[in-house]
């Protein structure tokens, strides 16, 4: 809960309960523990309520409307039924990425800006060997 804050901000917090709150710190953080304190009681007895009326045991995880139903209401034929169909789908949309994805790789390694330029197969002697023009073309990944 607080592991974005560093020591110097929960110190300035706890000044400002000091200021705020003064003598009557411990009894708001009795009286704030003791309302987490029932908060967890009521939904362990909301939980277990529901276990005996359903008959089952559940975990507040199993509350989730689609766990609900796939641990509940389907058994694991109907849920490998509904599964079939869109599995076939989904491993051909990963190999195809897959294959997309290695694709641009292979264009990467053969085309990147960061590369060095190539050493020139004739060394500049002359002026006109040493032109902008006679340079290998680099392909340029930010122009439009």
């Amino acid at each position: 809960m607080f592991e974005n804050l560093n020591w110097w901000e929960i110190g300035a917090l706890i000044l400002l309960a000091l200021l705020i709150f003064g003598d009557r710190l411990p009894q708001v953080i009795q009286d704030g523990l003791r309302l987490i304190r029932n908060l967890r009681n009521m939904a362990r007895d909301a939980t277990s309520d529901l276990s005996r009326e359903l008959g089952t045991d559940i975990q507040l995880e199993d509350l989730h409307p689609k766990a609900f139903i796939r641990k509940h209401l389907l058994s694991e034929e109907d849920e490998a039924a509904l599964r079939n169909p869109i599995q076939g789908l989904v491993d051909s949309v990963k190999r195809d990425v897959s294959g997309i994805n290695d694709g641009l790789k292979d264009v990467a390694t053969a085309v990147d800006p960061r590369r060095p330029d190539p050493a020139p197969a004739v060394t500049p002697a002359t002026p006109a060997a040493a032109s902008p023009a006679n340079k290998p073309a680099t392909f340029d990944f930010d122009a439009t």
